[in-house]
């Protein structure tokens, strides 16, 4: 906890992405307060108003709860030398996340920028999900070339990976039929990302990789994560963080 608060001492971290996530953006919250987990019902909980000390900006209970596309979430967690902000996304690039960017570029701009959107990508959207994904992909990183400054780390957290039977709010009836190859998908989505993102020379952390026998950790709906997992990824990104800045972590 008092490791995480200098690392991040007056510096703004930014989260974009799905309800993992969500999840990522909250465990680093609690982090940056107490020696304590999130609760299960914390992290499942989406769009309220306030958890630990943050406050909903945008979305969420303040717009339309629902489970489509058009879902939106923006929350802030906010003290005199910290600032966390999490962007819902249920795409890697749209106009949304255009908008999102254009808010960076106008200031204040992150100095970590932390973003993964793939299961939505891959399931909700047209006939040829995988080719709109990976040109969403290439669009996203060029935006973020063209905006970020060059100090910015960009971390690509890759997907996590999924339940052989998967059962979640974004999977609508009329999707049931993709639970049995969703989790193939995400490896090969994965891959391109990851290739790519190497490419623009941005940094990856391969969750996927770091929790494929971790899967007593994931929660039933076979697509989302516990406590427990959450603060093994807020230990990696921290970690992460520290070795690209530079920064001796004490040994524990």
């Amino acid at each position: 906890n008092k490791e995480a608060k200098l690392l991040l001492h007056n510096k703004f971290v930014a989260i974009l992405g799905d309800s993992i996530q969500r999840s990522v953006y909250k465990d680093l919250v609690v982090v940056l307060q107490k020696n304590a987990y999130a609760s299960n019902k914390q992290l499942k909980s989406k769009g309220e108003l306030n958890f630990e000390h943050d406050f909903l900006v945008e979305g969420g209970v303040l717009g339309e709860q629902t489970n489509g596309t058009g879902y939106r979430e923006v929350r802030q967690y906010r003290t005199d030398h910290h600032l966390v902000r999490f962007y819902f996304l249920t795409r890697v690039y749209s106009k949304y996340v255009e908008s999102v960017l254009l808010d960076f570029q106008a200031g204040p701009q992150p100095d970590v920028l932390i973003i993964n959107s793939c299961i939505w990508d891959i399931s909700r959207y047209g006939r040829e999900p995988m080719e709109d994904y990976k040109n969403n992909l290439e669009k996203l990183f060029t935006r973020l070339d063209e905006i970020l400054l060059p100090e910015c780390l960009v971390i690509w957290n890759m997907a996590m990976p999924l339940g052989k039977k998967i059962s979640g709010g974004f999977l609508i009836p009329e999707l049931q039929h993709l639970d049995q190859t969703l989790r193939f998908d995400v490896i090969a989505a994965n891959f391109y990302s990851a290739t790519m993102a190497d490419s623009y020379k941005f940094d990856v952390l391969d969750l996927h990789y770091h929790f494929r026998f971790e899967l007593q950790n994931r929660v039933k709906d076979g697509i989302h994560w516990n406590p427990i997992a959450h603060r093994q990824i807020s230990n990696l990104l921290l970690s992460h963080i520290a070795e690209a800045w530079s920064v001796e972590v004490p040994s524990v």
